[in-house]
């Protein structure tokens, strides 16, 4: 028994208690007053009036015990009913509920607060607690730790079914709810646990499924530490039954952007609000009591309750709805398919939509702010849906699972879109585009968007990973079809094969080969872990390594497996070697026996990767030698760190070589397959002194090529002399992979310029984005240092040309800014903001609030950061705090491209360190955006000062802003460090 119970069952004191005690303290008996103590006062000493005297102490004293004896029981009966009381204000069932919707949760919550706890339901929260801590202390005396206190959800109940009520009240931003989770029992237990977080509970039952009697509710309490809410019974639930859990809760409707959050938008003058989900990852449990892992996939049955002013979006297409006579009415929405909670959604708002049907009968909705749909500015967005679905249902074999998709624009979103099932949501300026004012650069960042979200309803939602350590296998795959998607739209623009390189491959190489990175699949064991494995490391090399895999294999066996994947775990959830063997198995319908499971640990169990070194023909046995080591930029971590210098850990892996002189008739293509050891020696018959060797074609593995001095020497030829030998996607590897090579030591510094001389020449696109890419961050990193003049030699001529002849420019673009070409539109006004007066940042800055295009938007905010006024550029930043005037996503641009400008680079690393506060507090646990915010800040830091800074910056890591930040922010410091060029001397030699 809990020692509160043992204190509430002690007898209380009375009257009469007090009276005795006085009497005792006066030297009497503690007898009351009147004939007994009368009777017990001195009197003669007489055998008569002793035995009397002695019985009616007797009685006396019985009769006292009979009253102490009916007090007692009801000082019981008192704290049992107290004891029930205590439950029901901490979620235990409350007599004589009738399993509705309360009248209390039928009613707005005061403005912004939640319903407060009486003085009575905080004794009986301090009781719960109490009993709590002894049942702590009982699981620890069995040397086990609570289920509630684990970092993963026990296992012995699995929910089948929900059935959630909202009711929501835009005036006061609450909502309140009721949710019926149908429970299948797998082991028995007397604690239901399951996550809820910053809400509150007002009751809980549970019943056995289709019985009439209920299971007695001990007590419940929340531990905020995990997140859950704990359910403890009086008796175990059994195996193989089924119960129902009905939990009573309400909350806020967040001013922040995780969980159930409200955003705002103007229209005609008047402010318009809107509440709407993100879940992804671990933020469902913050909009109702759920299991919130990806593995506990049920079914959903949604009805949301809300003034007709409304409309409420959800999953599932509307079944019917319900009018009052108040002004409100209900939405009760059909029953979802099996689904991750993640994946749930819902939104309230007041937006018009326009729609389209796919051939396979999907009815495709866009809903957006009613001016923006009045203008057209989701008909392209909606016209490629219609047509993506179509492409994706041919590619996979597999229909899209729903008889709707809505696409819902908002103002205001913590991430660039969100592939909720039914429902995905997208932040305003990745799906909206007003095709007369909007690039194409713009049009195809929309249309990647699309793309890749769209994937997501098949790989995530209807196959979803088990855990978040495989999270790549959904964002890896719907990075890799941004791509592949693209290319099906627009066949001219050789997505795949071309900025697949400059845009992924490049990129996460550069991250991922520094000591900091980690494997592309990462345990994960607390919920503060999950944010950060949602970075470019899952995204971009787990699209790099799919992109591998599908060309060893070939493409049309690789889409049979997908195909083949889909269709077995449909409305289920995957691991990586359920896609491995299915993979396997696709190989071998076509005669080829490979374990892709035993190729592909070695590239996704492992960070990095490595660099494969060929050296020529250096013999007159025409043999060239072939090896391979992990590729790491600094040289030092080797020797730190044992582990980066192993090279027996990487697995064989298929490449091509070109062997080819200065004609093209002269070429043959050799394939090579490296095994475990690190050298192998190749025989090449008819390899001649004069040819040179080139591997991997068209840049298909994921990994860096190395060659001897003499064979760059004769690839940097062959470049002056007939670049176009070598294909496009080879000349930009060749480029990147010179760059990188020197920078980590493998090449001299001068032979990465010796390569790129050639671009004079260069026609096409790839090649000149993989050298801007290589030379900016050497320009961000020199921009602020004394041989600056130098490097210049290596930028845009025509920029120089501009600063050189400013008053003519200036006339130039002022009589020319309303007809200015749209694609170049972006450079002309950062151009036009850097150069001129005040006046022109002003005018920029009014147009930017009087344009409704949000295209437009976010190139006029971009222009202002490019100013060279620091007072301009301070004035900028400190309005970007405040959300009336700049959302709160675009803040984090803002303070990005600030950075980035050599003359605010200081001003936005001491607005972020001032403002910090308030930053947290606007941001707090949605890790994607501090981590983009906190990269973006420090990402060219140069001076001593600045990086003892940075370095003192990574002291906070252990706070959660800080945490997803923390390892770019290493990586970049690293590569800072590392990296100092002597920049007069490259320049000498790639210009003797």
């Amino acid at each position: 028994m809990a020692l509160e119970e043992k204190r509430e069952k002690r007898p209380p004191v009375t009257p009469m208690m007090i009276e005795e005690e006085a009497a005792l303290r006066n030297g009497s008996r503690g007898l009351p007053p009147g004939p007994w103590a009368e009777a017990a006062g001195p009197r003669p000493r007489t055998t008569e009036r002793h035995i009397a005297v002695h019985k009616r102490l007797v009685l006396g004293f019985a009769v006292s015990i009979l009253a102490l004896l009916a007090v007692t029981m009801i000082a019981v009966l008192l704290s049992v009913r107290f004891e029930e009381c205590g439950a029901a204000a901490d979620g235990s069932p409350r007599a004589g509920g009738n399993g509705s919707i309360s009248g209390a949760a039928r009613q707005p919550p005061s403005t912004g607060q939640l319903p407060g706890r009486s003085e009575e339901e905080t004794r009986g929260g301090e009781a719960a607690e109490e009993k709590k801590e002894e049942d702590e202390e009982e699981w620890q005396r069995r040397r086990e730790l609570p289920p509630w206190t684990q970092p993963r959800l026990p296992r012995h109940l699995r929910p089948l079914h929900y059935n959630l009520m909202l009711t929501i009240f835009m005036e006061n931003f609450t909502f309140s709810g009721e949710v019926n989770v149908q429970l299948e029992v797998r082991n028995a237990s007397r604690y239901i646990v399951l996550h809820a977080h910053r809400m509150h509970i007002e009751a809980v039952r549970v019943a056995e499924d289709k019985l009439a009697g209920g299971v007695r509710v001990a007590r419940s309490f929340l531990y905020p530490q995990t997140q859950v809410f704990v359910v403890v019974l009086n008796r175990s639930l059994e195996v193989q039954r089924s119960y129902n859990l009905k939990i009573l809760f309400n909350a806020l409707i967040e001013n922040e952007l995780l969980g159930f959050f409200r955003s705002s938008y103007v229209l005609h003058g008047e402010r318009r609000f809107l509440g709407v989900t993100q879940f992804s990852p671990t933020h469902a449990r913050k909009a109702f009591p759920c299991f919130d892992e990806p593995i506990y996939k049920a079914t959903f049955k949604i009805s949301i309750r809300h003034q007709a002013t409304y409309l409420s979006l959800s999953n599932m297409p509307v079944e019917t709805s319900v009018f009052d006579e108040d002004g409100w009415v209900t939405d009760h929405f059909s029953q979802t398919p099996l689904m991750s909670t993640y994946y749930l959604a819902w939104a309230v708002c007041n937006f018009t939509y326009r729609e389209t049907v796919t051939k396979s009968g999907v009815v495709v909705r866009l809903y957006a702010r009613p001016d923006a749909i009045r203008r057209g500015s989701g008909d392209y967005a909606l016209n490629i849906t219609r047509r993506l679905i179509e492409f994706y249902e041919d590619y996979f074999k597999v229909p899209y699972s729903l008889p709707k998709l809505d696409l819902l624009a908002v103002p205001k979103h913590p991430y660039a879109a969100m592939e909720n099932w039914g429902l995905s949501v997208f932040v305003e300026q990745r799906i909206l585009l007003d095709p007369s004012i909007s690039s194409i650069s713009y049009l195809l960042d929309v249309t990647m968007v699309i793309v890749h979200e769209l994937c997501h309803q098949w790989f995530g939602d209807l196959v979803t990973p088990v855990w978040w350590e495989d999270v790549w296998l959904k964002e890896g795959f719907a990075h890799y079809f941004e791509f592949i998607g693209t290319d099906y739209l627009y066949p001219g623009w050789n997505m795949e094969k071309q900025r697949f390189l400059t845009d992924v491959l490049h990129e996460v190489m550069l991250l991922d080969g520094l000591a900091s990175s980690h494997p592309v699949s990462q345990e994960v064991q607390q919920a503060t872990d999950i944010d950060r494995v949602f970075d470019w490391i899952a995204y971009k090399k787990g699209a790099a390594l799919i992109r591998m895999l599908a060309n060893f294999m070939g493409h049309s066996v690789f889409q049979m497996g997908l195909q083949d994947y889909l269709t077995i775990h449909k409305y289920g959830n995957a691991a990586r070697n359920d896609l491995w063997n299915t993979l396997s198995k696709a190989l071998k319908r076509v005669g080829k026996s490979v374990n892709i499971q035993e190729v592909m640990d070695q590239w996704t169990l492992q960070m990095g990767y490595p660099v494969i070194t060929i050296l020529g023909n250096q013999t007159a046995d025409n043999v060239i030698v072939i090896s391979q080591e992990r590729f790491v930029y600094d040289s030092d971590a080797k020797l730190k760190d044992p582990a980066l210098g192993d090279n027996s850990s990487y697995a064989s892996c298929q490449m091509t070589l070109l062997v080819a002189q200065f004609v093209w008739p002269c070429e043959m293509e050799l394939s090579l397959l490296l095994s475990e050891c690190c050298t192998e020696h190749h025989r090449i018959l008819d390899l001649e002194e004069a040819s040179w060797l080139l591997g991997n074609i068209n840049q298909t593995g994921y990994f860096r090529v190395n060659y001897d001095i003499r064979n760059w020497r004769m690839l940097i030829n062959q470049l002056t002399r007939n670049h176009e030998v070598i294909s496009v996607s080879n000349r930009a590897g060749l480029i990147d992979d010179s760059f990188n090579l020197a920078r980590a030591g493998y090449l001299p510094q001068n032979i990465p310029l010796e390569v790129i001389r050639y671009l004079s020449e260069e026609k096409d696109f790839l090649p000149w984005h993989a050298a801007s890419r290589a030379l900016y961050p050497l320009d961000k990193l020199l921009d602020r240092t004394e041989n600056y003049n130098i490097f210049n030699h290596f930028r845009d001529k025509s920029q120089l040309i501009c600063k050189g002849q400013r008053d003519k420019c200036k006339i130039h673009a002022e009589r020319t800014f309303n007809r200015i070409p749209l694609n170049v539109r972006d450079i002309v006004y950062c151009t036009g903001v850097s150069l001129m007066d005040e006046d022109v940042w002003e005018f920029i800055w009014m147009k930017f609030h009087s344009t409704t295009a949000v295209s437009e938007k976010k190139i006029l905010l971009e222009a202002l950061t490019c100013s060279d006024d620091r007072n301009l550029l301070n004035r900028l930043l400190n309005l970007s705090l405040n959300s009336e005037v700049v959302l709160d996503q675009d803040a984090i641009d803002v303070i990005i491209h600030v950075a980035r400008n050599p003359h605010g680079r200081d001003l936005a690393w001491k607005f972020f360190r001032e403002k910090w506060k308030i930053l947290n507090a606007r941001y707090g646990e949605a890790l994607f955006m501090n981590s983009k915010l906190i990269s973006g800040v420090t990402e060219f830091l140069n001076t001593e000062e600045e990086l003892r800074e940075e370095v003192w910056l990574l002291s906070w890591s252990h706070r959660p802003m800080l945490q997803l930040g923390d390892m770019r922010m290493r990586r970049r410091l690293q590569r800072h460090l590392m990296w100092k060029l002597p920049t007069r001397f490259m320049v000498a030699v790639a210009y003797p």
